[in-house]
């Protein structure tokens, strides 16, 4: 068995350690979940005493053949690669109940999730889950954090400046958060991502039992329309180049199959819409915003560099806001009162948009335009106060006031209060 040392010599804390740590004291075991290479395994060892990695040597067949084998060790003890080995799972979750439920035993690693008939039970109230995503501006030290998405909502909110640069934030977005690259140029980050995504496709979709050409046309589709709400008919004709023709049922299931796979690998997140209490569901668009885990992946799936983004303004955009979403989750599930999906959209019937909502459990919520440069401020700004005030004039009150509105820049300086109440914040300002 592989069971070592496990703490970091070298390790950069993250947002997510809190969460991890209070995780550990209330649930028999926790699982960390999210893309490959988003430093997960580093993050686990960071908090264990020992570790077994499923995909080295003897393990993957051993554990195949007794799923208890890879939770011996000094607790907390990490499972790595645990998906390899579905049944882990319930294994985990027996020795919780063994255990009497005692805080802390085990940390599970996972870079995908197991289709649900490989489980047998969910690991409720006894499997803690924690998602972890490439690391933020705040965490990269690009952001000075010197504003609190926790500080908006409790009203604590000071102007500051903040470091800008636009060449340089298109660097930062080529490069991604992705811990092994955050020290290499966006050039030499751009030809890590692009092996990524071969890896992924060629050998990770086959192995989840997909196909490696539709995965790949599907990302690029998905690039091609970031964080926009399209259909899977509208993907299917851009997958299979049809030009006025519908696609059949079997391709829009494979469509839809594929979907779920990016998903599951935790590739692509998808962004739920937001109903607020005083709308009905009938009347809002809830299909799903899909973004991808990290902005460097949609500009290497697209082909482009730094130099190309700055001549290419609306794509900018897009993947600037892929990165604001990339942050926003980070911070929203950092909140002490976060619930599962605290990061949403709003689009209604009358094509109302906003591009996040960050809701707390207790109904409180704010709200985000994203723009990447401050000639758009006072359009979103008024966009923002149309939400609020068409939410508000609901004579029952259901919903509550935001309890900010804020715009969130690329280009900004330094953040600061609108006249109108709305705040203007650079994303090299942001932090949780």
């Amino acid at each position: 068995m592989d069971v070592a040392s496990t703490r970091p010599e070298a390790y950069r804390p993250r947002i997510v350690d809190t969460q991890i740590e209070r995780y550990l004291t209330l649930f028999g075991a926790i699982e960390i979940y999210g893309a490959k290479w988003c430093g997960k395994t580093w993050s686990s060892l960071a908090h264990a005493n020992s570790v077994t990695y499923i995909d080295r040597g003897a393990n993957l067949s051993i554990s195949q053949a007794d799923p208890s084998y890879p939770l011996v060790g000094e607790k907390p003890h990490v499972v790595d690669e645990w998906q390899r080995v579905p049944t882990i799972w319930d294994a985990v979750r027996h020795a919780v109940d063994a255990a009497a439920n005692a805080p802390g035993g085990w940390i599970l690693t996972g870079s995908s999730t197991p289709r649900q008939d490989q489980t047998t039970h969910s690991g409720a109230g006894r499997i803690g889950r924690v998602r972890m995503h490439p690391m933020t501006l705040t965490e990269s030290e690009e952001s000075n954090a010197r504003v609190s998405l926790a500080g908006l909502f409790d009203g604590n909110f000071s102007p500051c400046q903040c470091p800008t640069g636009i060449a340089q934030l298109a660097e930062i977005a080529c490069r991604g958060g992705w811990p092994a690259t955050i020290e290499r140029s966006s050039a030499d980050a751009q030809t890590v991502a692009r092996d990524y995504l071969a890896a992924f496709h060629g050998q990770s979709i086959p192995q989840l039992g997909g196909k490696e050409l539709v995965s790949r046309r599907l990302c690029l589709a998905l690039a091609r329309s970031l964080g926009q709400l399209v259909t899977n008919a509208t993907l299917a004709r851009d997958v299979y180049a049809h030009d006025d023709s519908s696609p059949s049922d079997t391709e829009l299931r494979e469509i839809a199959s594929h979907l779920d796979l990016l998903v599951r690998s935790y590739l692509v997140d998808e962004v739920p819409g937001w109903v607020p209490a005083s709308r009905s569901p009938k009347r809002m668009r809830l299909r799903p915003r899909r973004y991808f885990a990290d902005p460097s992946l949609p500009v290497a799936l697209l082909g482009l560099s730094a130099e190309s983004l700055l001549q290419d303004w609306q794509t900018f955009g897009m993947v600037f806001e892929n990165l604001c979403m990339r942050d926003l989750d980070v911070y929203a599930r950092a909140l002490p009162d976060s619930p599962a999906h605290p990061l949403r959209y709003y689009h209604d019937d009358s094509d109302l948009e906003v591009d996040a909502i960050v809701e707390r459990a207790d109904g409180s919520w704010g709200a985000f335009e994203i723009k990447l440069s401050e000639q758009k401020v006072p359009e979103a700004a008024a966009n923002l106060i149309r939400l609020r005030d068409k939410l508000m004039r609901d004579s029952l009150g259901r919903t509550p006031k935001p309890s900010f509105l804020a715009v969130l820049l690329g280009t900004g300086e330094a953040a600061y209060r609108r006249q109108d109440g709305v705040y203007v914040i650079p994303i090299r300002a942001l932090g949780a």
